[in-house]
């Protein structure tokens, strides 16, 4: 099966204008992604989709850069449009903030892909903050490894330990935290991407529930990698350090 890493890489963030460009230690933010990319032997390619020039310039220079409109309404669109000219079995849509990413995660969503329209990746929920935490996402998943929901609310609700404090919650139960990676076939995206946006992906702000309310299955491969990402400028500092110790060791 050929697959495609795609890392949709947009300029404009309120939070962190230019992140793609910004340097980690040294190098382009968007450079230290491709570079992890390129170590899952799953990918025959990782290209870069971006809307903008400046970035495209200096991806150009590690990557395979396909430049797309600028009025995709996500990442998913963006790379719809990428696999409308590059032909490939599927494709991974890899996030363009995580120069930690595990080549090991690629290598399990893609493998999880097999037999399957989607697949994505989640890991257990170790740390209270990220339990609490509505911009972690979490999600359950059935007993033939298929993601049943995905929420910002830490689900599944437990009822006999509701009145609980937090921290016995999370010990109570295996939650799981999302991680935003997928794996597509590329009938399913360019059909995912012709359906409006659903009830459900309005209420979450989740645009994978886009899929399991048109009834696309998403195959969940659980792995123990963590995602680390550069969400504001205060988490470079934080990286650049994570990445001197994976360095070493």
């Amino acid at each position: 099966m050929k697959l495609i890493g795609v890392i949709p890489a947009r300029y404009a963030s309120t939070r962190f204008p230019g992140k793609p460009l910004h340097l980690i230690a040294g190098r382009p933010l968007i450079q230290r992604v491709v570079e992890r990319c390129r170590l899952a032997k799953s990918l025959s390619d990782v290209v870069v989709a971006t809307d903008d020039a400046r970035i495209a310039e200096v991806a150009s220079k590690f990557a395979t850069v396909e430049l797309t409109r600028g009025d995709h309404p996500s990442g998913t669109d963006r790379i719809a449009e990428v696999a409308g000219r590059i032909a490939a079995d599927g494709y991974i849509n890899i996030q363009g903030d995580e120069p930690l990413m595990d080549p090991a995660v690629i290598e399990a969503v893609a493998a999880a892909l097999v037999g399957q329209e989607m697949s994505t990746a989640a890991t257990p929920i170790k740390e209270l903050s990220e339990f609490e935490n509505p911009n972690v996402v979490k999600v359950v998943v059935g007993a033939t490894g298929r993601a049943l929901y995905f929420s910002r609310y830490a689900i599944p609700f437990l009822r006999d330990h509701a009145e609980r404090p937090a921290r016995e919650r999370l010990a109570a139960f295996p939650f799981l935290k999302h991680l935003g990676i997928y794996g597509y076939r590329r009938p399913t995206l360019l059909r995912l991407v012709t359906f409006p946006v659903s009830p459900l992906e309005a209420a979450e702000k989740l645009e994978q529930l886009r899929a399991l309310e048109n009834g696309i299955a998403i195959a969940v491969a659980r792995v123990n990698h963590d995602s680390v990402g550069v969400d504001v400028p205060g988490d470079v500092a934080r990286v650049e350090r994570l990445l001197g110790e994976f360095s070493l060791g």
